[in-house]
């Protein structure tokens, strides 16, 4: 099973995305590095669907086992 990072932002809401918390925490990092409102894009675990997320809404990642 491949590593799941949770991922909570501003106002509570939280999704549960591919990846360990490093690599997740690094596309975010990047992002908010990047261009004027530049996204993370990541792939939520649930649905499999992808997700952009602004880097500057993340309060709190966790890795959590799948």
């Amino acid at each position: 099973m491949s590593p799941i990072t949770e991922i909570t932002i501003v106002g509570g809401d939280r999704y549960r995305v591919e990846g360990d918390a490093e690599a997740v925490e690094r596309l975010i990092l990047n992002a908010a590095r990047g261009s004027l409102m530049e996204l993370a894009w990541l792939t939520e675990v649930e649905t499999g669907e992808r997700i952009a997320l602004n880097p500057e809404s993340v309060v709190m990642l966790r890795g959590v086992e799948p």
